[in-house]
Protein backbone atom coordinates (compact mmCIF):
# COMPACT_ATOMS: atom_id res chain seq x y z
CA UNK A 1 0.00 0.00 0.00
CA UNK A 2 1.54 3.31 -1.10
CA UNK A 3 1.87 5.87 1.64
CA UNK A 4 -0.36 8.96 1.36
CA UNK A 5 2.75 10.98 2.30
CA UNK A 6 4.09 10.36 -1.21
CA UNK A 7 1.81 13.26 -2.07
CA UNK A 8 4.02 15.65 -0.07
CA UNK A 9 5.99 18.19 -2.16
CA UNK A 10 9.13 16.75 -3.77
CA UNK A 11 8.45 13.15 -2.72
CA UNK A 12 10.25 10.51 -4.78
CA UNK A 13 9.26 6.90 -4.11
CA UNK A 14 11.79 4.30 -3.00
CA UNK A 15 12.37 0.99 -4.74
CA UNK A 16 12.16 -2.70 -3.96
CA UNK A 17 10.45 -3.44 -0.66
CA UNK A 18 10.79 0.26 0.22
CA UNK A 19 8.82 1.45 -2.83
CA UNK A 20 5.64 2.36 -0.87
CA UNK A 21 7.38 5.23 0.99
CA UNK A 22 9.53 8.20 -0.03
CA UNK A 23 13.24 7.73 -0.70
CA UNK A 24 13.62 11.50 -0.40
CA UNK A 25 11.71 14.75 -0.69
CA UNK A 26 14.14 16.60 -2.93
CA UNK A 27 17.44 16.67 -1.02
CA UNK A 28 18.52 13.67 1.02
CA UNK A 29 21.61 15.52 2.27
CA UNK A 30 19.50 18.33 3.72
CA UNK A 31 17.13 15.74 5.18
CA UNK A 32 20.02 13.87 6.82
CA UNK A 33 21.29 17.04 8.43
CA UNK A 34 17.82 17.82 9.77
CA UNK A 35 17.54 14.36 11.32
CA UNK A 36 21.07 14.60 12.74
CA UNK A 37 20.02 17.84 14.47
CA UNK A 38 17.00 16.08 15.94
CA UNK A 39 14.42 17.62 13.61
CA UNK A 40 11.76 15.97 11.47
CA UNK A 41 10.35 12.47 10.97
CA UNK A 42 10.65 9.48 8.61
CA UNK A 43 7.72 7.64 7.04
CA UNK A 44 8.08 3.89 7.67
CA UNK A 45 4.42 3.12 7.05
CA UNK A 46 5.32 0.25 4.72
CA UNK A 47 6.55 -1.85 7.65
CA UNK A 48 4.27 -4.69 8.77
CA UNK A 49 2.48 -4.21 12.10
CA UNK A 50 1.12 -6.97 14.32
CA UNK A 51 -0.69 -7.06 17.64
CA UNK A 52 -0.47 -9.73 20.33
CA UNK A 53 -3.17 -9.56 22.98
CA UNK A 54 -4.43 -11.74 25.81
CA UNK A 55 -3.49 -12.16 29.49
CA UNK A 56 -0.65 -14.62 28.78
CA UNK A 57 1.05 -12.58 26.05
CA UNK A 58 4.15 -11.36 27.94
CA UNK A 59 5.01 -14.70 29.54
CA UNK A 60 4.40 -16.42 26.20
CA UNK A 61 6.70 -14.03 24.33
CA UNK A 62 9.27 -14.39 27.12
CA UNK A 63 9.39 -18.16 26.55
CA UNK A 64 9.49 -17.98 22.74
CA UNK A 65 11.92 -15.16 22.01
CA UNK A 66 15.35 -13.86 22.94
CA UNK A 67 13.98 -10.95 24.98
CA UNK A 68 12.92 -10.61 28.63
CA UNK A 69 9.18 -9.88 28.44
CA UNK A 70 7.99 -10.85 31.92
CA UNK A 71 7.04 -7.71 33.82
CA UNK A 72 7.55 -5.47 30.79
CA UNK A 73 6.18 -2.07 31.80
CA UNK A 74 3.60 -0.40 29.54
CA UNK A 75 5.21 2.14 27.22
CA UNK A 76 8.63 0.45 27.22
CA UNK A 77 9.89 -0.28 23.70
CA UNK A 78 11.89 -3.46 23.17
CA UNK A 79 13.46 -5.57 20.42
CA UNK A 80 13.19 -9.33 20.14
CA UNK A 81 14.28 -12.18 17.88
CA UNK A 82 12.99 -15.64 17.09
CA UNK A 83 15.79 -18.11 16.52
CA UNK A 84 16.02 -21.53 14.92
CA UNK A 85 17.08 -24.47 17.12
CA UNK A 86 20.62 -23.86 15.78
CA UNK A 87 20.54 -20.19 16.86
CA UNK A 88 20.03 -18.61 13.43
CA UNK A 89 17.81 -15.52 13.30
CA UNK A 90 14.43 -16.34 11.72
CA UNK A 91 12.36 -13.29 12.75
CA UNK A 92 13.07 -9.86 14.23
CA UNK A 93 10.59 -7.31 15.59
CA UNK A 94 10.36 -4.17 17.71
CA UNK A 95 7.35 -3.18 19.78
CA UNK A 96 5.69 -1.79 22.87
CA UNK A 97 3.05 -3.01 25.32
CA UNK A 98 0.16 -0.78 26.41
CA UNK A 99 -1.03 -2.92 29.32
CA UNK A 100 -3.56 -4.79 27.18
CA UNK A 101 -1.66 -5.78 24.03
CA UNK A 102 1.85 -5.84 22.59
CA UNK A 103 2.05 -4.04 19.24
CA UNK A 104 5.13 -4.67 17.09
CA UNK A 105 6.53 -3.88 13.67
CA UNK A 106 8.81 -5.86 11.40
CA UNK A 107 10.26 -5.63 7.90
CA UNK A 108 7.91 -5.08 4.94
CA UNK A 109 6.54 -8.46 3.90
CA UNK A 110 7.91 -10.29 6.96
CA UNK A 111 4.75 -9.94 9.05
CA UNK A 112 2.66 -12.82 7.64
CA UNK A 113 5.40 -15.41 8.24
CA UNK A 114 5.97 -14.13 11.79
CA UNK A 115 2.25 -14.23 12.58
CA UNK A 116 1.97 -17.72 11.09
CA UNK A 117 4.83 -18.96 13.27
CA UNK A 118 3.39 -17.36 16.41
CA UNK A 119 0.00 -18.90 15.67
CA UNK A 120 1.60 -22.34 15.59
CA UNK A 121 3.11 -21.71 19.02
CA UNK A 122 -0.14 -20.76 20.81
CA UNK A 123 -1.22 -24.21 21.99
CA UNK A 124 -3.43 -23.60 25.09
CA UNK A 125 -2.02 -20.13 25.79
CA UNK A 126 -4.50 -17.27 26.17
CA UNK A 127 -3.17 -15.06 23.38
CA UNK A 128 -4.47 -13.65 20.11
CA UNK A 129 -2.15 -12.75 17.22
CA UNK A 130 -2.89 -10.85 14.04
CA UNK A 131 -1.67 -8.32 11.51
CA UNK A 132 -2.86 -4.73 11.94
CA UNK A 133 -3.84 -2.65 8.90
CA UNK A 134 -4.94 0.57 10.59
CA UNK A 135 -1.61 1.52 12.23
CA UNK A 136 1.50 2.89 10.51
CA UNK A 137 5.08 3.21 11.76
CA UNK A 138 6.81 6.58 11.94
CA UNK A 139 10.31 7.40 13.26
CA UNK A 140 11.57 10.48 15.06
CA UNK A 141 15.26 11.28 15.77
CA UNK A 142 16.46 11.31 19.36
CA UNK A 143 18.79 9.65 21.84
CA UNK A 144 19.86 6.00 21.49
CA UNK A 145 18.92 5.72 17.84
CA UNK A 146 15.64 7.65 17.88
CA UNK A 147 12.13 6.47 18.60
CA UNK A 148 9.22 4.87 16.78
CA UNK A 149 5.57 5.94 16.83
CA UNK A 150 2.46 3.98 15.89
CA UNK A 151 0.08 6.34 14.12
CA UNK A 152 -3.49 5.63 12.91
CA UNK A 153 -3.34 5.64 9.12
CA UNK A 154 -6.15 8.15 8.83
CA UNK A 155 -4.01 10.61 10.83
CA UNK A 156 -0.78 10.35 8.82
CA UNK A 157 -1.20 13.72 7.11
CA UNK A 158 -1.91 15.41 10.44
CA UNK A 159 1.11 13.70 12.01
CA UNK A 160 3.35 14.87 9.14
CA UNK A 161 2.13 18.44 9.48
CA UNK A 162 2.90 18.47 13.21
CA UNK A 163 6.17 16.52 13.11
CA UNK A 164 7.81 17.93 9.97
CA UNK A 165 10.04 18.43 8.12
CA UNK A 166 9.69 15.11 6.30
CA UNK A 167 12.85 13.12 5.62
CA UNK A 168 13.05 10.17 3.26
CA UNK A 169 14.31 6.65 3.70
CA UNK A 170 17.70 7.47 2.13
CA UNK A 171 18.44 9.85 4.99
CA UNK A 172 17.15 7.39 7.59
CA UNK A 173 19.22 4.53 6.15
CA UNK A 174 22.42 6.59 6.05
CA UNK A 175 22.15 7.40 9.75
CA UNK A 176 21.15 3.83 10.62
CA UNK A 177 24.17 2.44 8.78
CA UNK A 178 26.42 4.98 10.50
CA UNK A 179 25.15 3.69 13.89
CA UNK A 180 25.92 0.11 12.83
CA UNK A 181 22.32 -1.07 13.20
CA UNK A 182 21.65 -4.13 11.00
CA UNK A 183 18.41 -4.48 9.09
CA UNK A 184 16.92 -7.98 9.23
CA UNK A 185 16.94 -9.72 5.86
CA UNK A 186 19.22 -7.13 4.26
CA UNK A 187 22.24 -7.09 6.57
CA UNK A 188 21.59 -10.67 7.69
CA UNK A 189 21.22 -14.01 5.94
CA UNK A 190 19.87 -17.46 6.83
CA UNK A 191 23.07 -18.29 8.77
CA UNK A 192 23.20 -15.15 10.92
CA UNK A 193 23.39 -15.62 14.68
CA UNK A 194 22.76 -12.63 17.00
CA UNK A 195 26.39 -12.52 18.20
CA UNK A 196 27.62 -11.70 14.68
CA UNK A 197 25.62 -8.52 14.13
CA UNK A 198 25.54 -6.79 17.51
CA UNK A 199 22.12 -7.90 18.74
CA UNK A 200 23.43 -9.19 22.09
CA UNK A 201 22.02 -6.84 24.71
CA UNK A 202 19.81 -4.90 22.31
CA UNK A 203 17.57 -7.78 21.22
CA UNK A 204 18.98 -10.71 23.23
CA UNK A 205 18.68 -10.73 27.02
CA UNK A 206 21.39 -12.92 28.52
CA UNK A 207 19.79 -13.34 31.96
CA UNK A 208 16.56 -15.16 31.20
CA UNK A 209 15.24 -18.69 30.96
CA UNK A 210 15.53 -21.14 28.11
CA UNK A 211 14.37 -20.29 24.58
CA UNK A 212 14.89 -21.89 21.19
CA UNK A 213 18.46 -21.31 19.96
CA UNK A 214 19.75 -20.16 23.37
CA UNK A 215 22.46 -22.81 23.52
CA UNK A 216 24.26 -21.39 20.47
CA UNK A 217 23.97 -17.79 21.67
CA UNK A 218 25.21 -18.62 25.16
CA UNK A 219 28.10 -20.77 23.93
CA UNK A 220 29.40 -18.12 21.54
CA UNK A 221 28.94 -15.40 24.15
CA UNK A 222 30.85 -17.43 26.75
CA UNK A 223 33.65 -18.63 24.50
CA UNK A 224 33.75 -15.60 22.18
CA UNK A 225 34.92 -15.54 18.57
CA UNK A 226 31.67 -15.67 16.55
CA UNK A 227 32.15 -17.10 13.04
CA UNK A 228 31.49 -13.75 11.34
CA UNK A 229 31.20 -10.07 12.29
CA UNK A 230 29.35 -6.97 11.15
CA UNK A 231 31.55 -4.13 9.85
CA UNK A 232 31.00 -0.60 8.60
CA UNK A 233 32.58 -0.09 5.18
CA UNK A 234 33.87 3.28 4.01
CA UNK A 235 33.63 2.91 0.25
CA UNK A 236 35.90 4.44 -2.34
CA UNK A 237 33.99 7.49 -3.53
CA UNK A 238 35.63 7.70 -6.93
CA UNK A 239 32.71 5.84 -8.56
CA UNK A 240 29.24 7.33 -8.56
CA UNK A 241 27.43 4.19 -7.43
CA UNK A 242 26.69 2.03 -4.42
CA UNK A 243 27.21 -1.74 -4.26
CA UNK A 244 24.25 -3.99 -4.85
CA UNK A 245 22.93 -5.69 -1.73
CA UNK A 246 24.31 -9.21 -1.51
CA UNK A 247 27.47 -8.46 -3.49
CA UNK A 248 30.51 -10.44 -2.34
CA UNK A 249 33.14 -8.77 -0.17
CA UNK A 250 36.67 -9.93 -0.90
CA UNK A 251 40.13 -9.74 0.67
CA UNK A 252 43.27 -10.66 -1.26
CA UNK A 253 41.11 -12.02 -4.06
CA UNK A 254 39.04 -14.34 -1.83
CA UNK A 255 35.37 -13.89 -0.97
CA UNK A 256 35.07 -13.36 2.79
CA UNK A 257 31.51 -12.06 3.21
CA UNK A 258 28.69 -10.04 1.71
CA UNK A 259 27.55 -6.43 1.68
CA UNK A 260 24.06 -5.54 2.89
CA UNK A 261 22.66 -2.01 2.99
CA UNK A 262 24.52 1.02 1.64
CA UNK A 263 23.93 4.77 1.50
CA UNK A 264 25.53 8.14 0.88
CA UNK A 265 26.20 9.85 4.20
CA UNK A 266 26.28 13.64 4.32
CA UNK A 267 29.65 13.62 6.16
CA UNK A 268 31.18 10.16 5.70
CA UNK A 269 30.43 9.75 2.01
CA UNK A 270 29.41 6.32 0.65
CA UNK A 271 29.12 3.74 3.44
CA UNK A 272 27.73 0.23 3.81
CA UNK A 273 27.26 -2.58 6.30
CA UNK A 274 28.81 -5.95 5.56
CA UNK A 275 29.18 -9.31 7.28
CA UNK A 276 32.68 -10.77 6.98
CA UNK A 277 34.59 -13.70 8.42
CA UNK A 278 35.80 -13.16 11.96
CA UNK A 279 39.46 -13.80 11.18
CA UNK A 280 39.75 -11.05 8.53
CA UNK A 281 42.24 -8.49 9.95
CA UNK A 282 40.35 -5.48 11.29
CA UNK A 283 42.69 -3.08 9.46
CA UNK A 284 42.55 -4.86 6.10
CA UNK A 285 41.32 -2.99 3.01
CA UNK A 286 38.50 -4.94 1.42
CA UNK A 287 36.87 -4.85 -2.01
CA UNK A 288 33.16 -4.90 -2.82
CA UNK A 289 31.55 -4.74 -6.26
CA UNK A 290 34.87 -3.62 -7.75
CA UNK A 291 35.42 -0.81 -5.21
CA UNK A 292 38.05 -0.59 -2.45
CA UNK A 293 36.58 -0.28 1.04
CA UNK A 294 38.15 0.49 4.39
CA UNK A 295 36.47 -1.21 7.32
CA UNK A 296 35.48 0.08 10.74
CA UNK A 297 34.77 -2.39 13.55
CA UNK A 298 31.10 -2.63 14.56
CA UNK A 299 31.14 -6.02 16.30
CA UNK A 300 34.22 -7.04 18.26
CA UNK A 301 35.65 -10.15 16.54
CA UNK A 302 36.70 -11.72 19.84
CA UNK A 303 33.62 -11.27 22.05
CA UNK A 304 30.82 -10.65 19.55
CA UNK A 305 29.52 -7.41 21.09
CA UNK A 306 28.55 -4.14 19.41
CA UNK A 307 31.26 -1.52 19.96
CA UNK A 308 29.92 1.56 18.14
CA UNK A 309 28.09 4.15 20.25
CA UNK A 310 24.55 5.08 19.22
CA UNK A 311 24.42 8.65 17.92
Amino acid sequence: MASPLLALPGAVAGDGIDAPVAAHYGSFNTEQRSLARGDGFVDLSHRDVLRISGPDRLGWLHNLTTQYFEGLAPGTWTQALVLSPQGHVEHAFTGVDDGEAFTAHTEPGAGPALVEWLERMKFMTRVEVGLVDDLAVMWRPGEAGGRYDFVPRERLEAYAEAAGPAAGLWAFEALRIERGEPRFGLDTDHRTIPNEVGWIGAAVHLDKGCYRGQETVARVHTLGRPPRRLVLLHLDGSENRLPAAGSPVSHDGRDIGFVGSSARHHELGPIALAVVKRNVPVDATLAVDGMPAAQEVVVDPEVGLHVRPLR
